[in-house]
């Protein structure tokens, strides 16, 4: 299937590892110019040199922490310098940290909201100008499952990521006639580094190993198993293409069939 993604610009934000890699390296395989960012050079150099062993493109890569503004810029206007404009904006964050409501202090909650709805707002902010300027544009965020069903102890996610679900629905109808689309990609429980932490928090808690959690994990799904990383970014990738050009405004959940709701 030809996508149309060839010779297309694209920024994934925290991408050295997981979910966001892997969105990274199926843009490469289509042929797009990648942009990665992370806060850890080491982890983007690392990153960089296996999408180019692997796909002979060698993606720009910049250090980024997304609490800070500053860095958005600095991001931004480096792959725009190098790549001349940006056509598809992946936003992507790490997870809040985890907690219930009374463990958490108001700094966690305004961490929480700069890494996962201030970032996407803010980088949002700076791509659209040009896209509109071009008449055709792709904003993806990548949040959770947690926007259709809170997760336990996730309560700092389950209510920022709600908040980009709300921003994306609100921005897709603000731009959708400039051929620009804001959609969500909502993951299920996947097989990463995140996944991984909240297995060692939740064994700590039962008294099991996380091992054993995230076999109890996996039979909370249908499908008996986790998810992959490049499960999530195909469907990412769909949506940047051509074939998705009337696909606006939604938010896909990639989880295996976990959520149980209709809607």
């Amino acid at each position: 299937m030809d996508t149309g993604l060839k010779g297309r610009n694209v920024l994934i934000t925290a991408s050295s590892k997981g979910i966001g890699k892997a969105v990274a390296e199926l843009f490469a395989a289509e042929g797009c110019s990648v942009a990665i960012s992370s806060r850890s050079k080491e982890n983007l150099l690392a990153a960089s040199k296996d999408i180019k062993s692997k796909y002979n493109v060698e993606p720009l890569w910049s250090v980024c922490d997304l609490n800070k503004s500053k860095d958005i810029e600095t991001t931004f206007r480096a792959v725009v310098d190098q790549f001349g404009s940006i056509d598809i904006l992946v936003n992507n964050c790490g997870g809040p940290s985890p907690g219930l409501f009374q463990q958490l202090e108001e700094e966690e909650w305004n961490d929480a909201y700069e890494q996962v709805l201030l970032s996407t707002v803010r980088f949002s902010k700076l791509v659209l100008p040009e896209m509109m300027r071009k008449n055709w544009g792709r904003i993806i965020n990548l949040t959770s499952i947690s926007v259709k069903q809170p997760v336990d102890n996730l309560i700092l996610s389950n209510s920022l990521r709600a908040g980009v679900t709300g921003f994306a629905k609100s921005l897709s109808n603000e731009v959708g006639r400039f051929n620009i689309t804001v959609n969500n990609v909502a993951p299920g429980m996947t097989l990463t580094r995140r996944l991984y932490e909240l297995a060692v928090v939740e064994a700590k808690e039962k008294g099991k190993s996380h091992e054993e959690i995230l076999v109890d994990m996996a039979k909370r799904i249908p499908m008996n198993r986790l998810g992959r990383p490049e499960e999530i970014a195909s469907v990412v990738v769909f949506l940047a293409s051509r074939q998705a050009g009337y696909v606006n405004g939604v938010t896909i959940q990639v989880d295996g069939g976990y959520i149980k709701s209709v809607y």
